[in-house]
């Protein structure tokens, strides 16, 4: 987004404009030129060069005053008289005499000693002095030197700006543990500001706080407040961590360096540690000032979990360092710490401690009113006509991240130029939230009839479960058009929840192995095509039984690790993995059997559902109703809470967290109790066959 090249100075400066450097490449091309003419002319570059029978005729003249010659080579020296004669010559060749003064023509001598006692006999005969020098390659020897020479300077410039990292590192290996962090000099350097971010309240007013503090210290100090030292933002991936440090950088009037985790790491050892030093030093020098780290991960990993059997870790040095900067014997007033990363669970203890990262700002999945300003945002620079409702946009797309909502609207604006309008509709955002939800329509995809007529079944299977069913994710539409590596889905639109039921979760699964047990009781066997229903039945039993404690012969336990640490090793015992495996089962056989009793009770209503999919290939809600009948099962609607205003004198009440609360359920494999996208029950591909 930035759309200025960062200031990237490092010394205070003398405020010196840099002269014009002299560009030795242009000396090192002018030496070499010379050098090539002069071995050039050494070898008679600049004489005319005569035959023998010519040399023969113009010694029998009397024409020649003198021959050098080095057994190959001869130079000829004509006679004063000839020279006289030939003066009119000389204009066409003046610069090339004037630079050369040197023989009046040249000749080969051709190999044998017959010419070699010949030329004696012409210079008895003629009385012409013949004198004989060995071969003069000092101008040769000296270019091969020079152009070897050079050669070793160009490969040592070459290595030298590899190893120095680029420009960012000086270009020089002595600089390579030098920061790569880029500055941004008051605001200069990036146009996001916290307008441009939405969805993220809370996050942006714990931010806010601490640019307002940069700015009007004396606010805070007069109460004895001390400003935070480091701010850890966390959240899955695309919900504006980054964004967030970019308004920062847009807001705050101090010196921002932002830089990635993996900045320090380089194959020299000691590198990463320096480059945390000098990072330091450049924030200390300009305070006060902020640090942003993306991806801190990279170098904040917990220690100690990854042996190294001995040998120097270099991403431990580094962290050390890290942790000695940032909270260590000597002060470091002035300098603040912003960090990102998606991954906090694996980050070293010490990292996380307050005196380090004081604050840790959890940054969500947006709801569905953060959603429709996150929208807002994103349509500004869209052309739209008036049907697009971003709260219809809003409540389809739940689960979606910032980035999910603005590859929605991008994906929106290019179905509009592919079909030619000037304006995006809401059609067109409706096909680009299916486009990234379930892939490209594949019409073309060869898909024989029987085939089709499993599908259509199998995806009438899911629709009249999950309509009959009472806590399953409404409908949206039905349809057996393959879509990326899927041959028909089922739309839902899943509730945003803030806890879940084992009602919920068993509805769910039932509604999920509908597909299944459609085939079963409509051609008495079953496909390959419920790979995808039975993984996430699978992962939402386990969840159950092993995560949730929502089974009652394995009681109020959970097995869930928050932190990492049982990667190799199981919580509990063989017996206790033999009986959640029999209660996993147990679950999802006890959800198939309700399946197939839903749909043999309602058997003519699947075959006319089905009928209507082969028919129509893409039904709706509306149909689906049609055929079924209204959902005998009202959904409530949902009861937004407003904050009360907060009255001036009294402090605001904080609310207790729910004792229910659980981990998220995408981490623990459980696909059911989180707000998610709307997801498609798709047929997978044969790939077993």
């Amino acid at each position: 987004m930035e759309k200025n090249e960062p200031n990237t100075s490092k010394g205070q400066g003398s405020g010196k404009k840099p002269g014009r450097q002299l560009n030795f490449y242009w000396v090192y091309a002018i030496v070499a030129m010379t050098m090539l003419t002069i071995a050039m002319m050494s070898n008679g570059g600049g004489t005319k060069q005569l035959q023998w029978s010519e040399f023969k005729a113009l010694a029998e003249k009397g024409h020649v005053e003198r021959v050098s010659h080095n057994g190959s080579f001869a130079n000829i020296y004509y006679s004063e008289a000839l020279k006289d004669s030939l003066a009119s010559d000389k204009s066409d060749n003046q610069l090339v005499q004037a630079l050369y003064a040197g023989a009046d023509a040249g000749m080969h001598i051709p190999e044998g000693e017959v010419y070699q006692t010949e030329l004696k006999e012409l210079q008895e005969r003629y009385g012409f002095k013949v004198t004989y020098e060995p071969p003069n390659e000092w101008g040769g020897q000296i270019l091969s030197w020079v152009i070897f020479l050079g050669l070793m300077v160009v490969v040592w410039m070459f290595l030298m700006r590899r190893l120095g990292g680029g420009p960012a590192g000086g270009g020089q290996i002595f600089n390579i543990g030098k920061s790569k962090a880029q500055l941004f000099e008051k605001g200069q350097g990036t146009d996001v500001t916290f307008k441009d971010v939405a969805g993220v309240d809370g996050a942006k007013e714990e931010l806010q706080e601490i640019v307002d503090f940069l700015k009007s210290p004396d606010k805070y100090t007069e109460l004895g407040a001390k400003i935070p030292k480091g701010a850890l933002l966390v959240g899955p991936p695309g919900t504006g961590k980054t964004l967030l440090a970019k308004a920062v950088a847009g807001e705050a009037q101090v010196p921002f360096f932002s830089l990635s985790g993996s900045d320090f790491v380089e194959m020299f050892v000691g590198v990463g540690a320096s480059r945390v030093r000098d990072l330091f030093k450049q924030a200390k020098e300009k305070s006060p000032a902020i640090i942003f780290i993306d991806e801190i991960d990279a170098i904040g990993r917990a220690r100690g979990k990854n042996a190294s059997f001995g040998s120097n870790d270099e991403r431990e040095n580094t962290l050390n360092q890290h942790l000695t900067e940032m909270d260590g014997f000597g002060t470091n007033s002035g300098v603040i710490i912003l960090a990102a990363t998606n991954r906090a669970d694996i980050l070293d203890k010490a990292l996380m401690r307050a005196g380090r990262f004081d604050r840790q700002i959890y940054v969500d999945m947006p709801d569905v009113n953060e959603r429709k300003a996150i929208f807002d945002v994103h349509l500004r620079p869209i052309k739209t006509d008036n049907s697009v409702d971003m709260e219809f946009l809003s409540k389809q797309t739940p689960g979606f991240s910032g980035a999910d909502i603005a590859n929605v609207c991008n994906e929106a604006a290019l179905f509009a130029a592919r079909k030619g309008r000037k304006l995006v509709t809401h059609q067109d955002f409706l096909d680009a939230v299916d486009r990234i939800i379930g892939g490209l329509e594949k019409r073309t995809k060869i898909i024989s009839a029987q085939e089709k007529n499993t599908i259509a079944f199998h995806e009438a299977g899911h629709a009249v479960v999950s309509w009959l069913v009472e806590f399953a994710s409404p409908l949206v539409k039905v349809s057996i058009v393959p879509r990326g590596q899927s041959l028909g889905a089922a739309w839902y639109l899943p509730e945003e929840r803030a806890i879940t039921t084992t009602e919920q979760i068993f509805d769910e699964m039932c509604a999920a192995l509908g597909g299944r047990a459609a085939e079963e009781i409509m051609f008495g066997k079953i496909s390959t095509g419920a790979l995808s229903d039975l993984e996430k039945v699978t992962k939402q039993a386990y969840a159950m039984v092993s995560v949730y404690g929502l089974n009652e012969r394995i009681g109020n336990r959970s097995y869930y690790d928050s932190r990492g640490e049982s990667t190799f090793t199981k919580p509990y015992s063989e017996e206790t993995a033999r009986i959640i495996d029999e209660e996993v089962s147990a679950v999802i056989e006890r959800a198939y059997d309700r399946a197939k009793e839903i749909l043999a009770t309602n058997r003519d209503k699947l075959e006319a559902l089905a009928e209507s999919l082969l028919k129509n290939e893409v039904i709706f809600k509306e149909d689906v109703e049609r055929i079924l009948g209204a959902r005998p099962f009202a959904a409530p609607a949902p009861v937004l809470a407003k904050p009360e205003p907060e009255p001036e004198s009294a402090p605001a009440a904080v609310p207790e967290p729910a004792s229910g609360s659980a981990p998220d359920p995408a981490s623990a494999a459980a696909e059911a109790p989180a707000p998610k996208a709307p997801e498609a029950d798709a047929e997978e591909p044969k790939a077993e066959e």
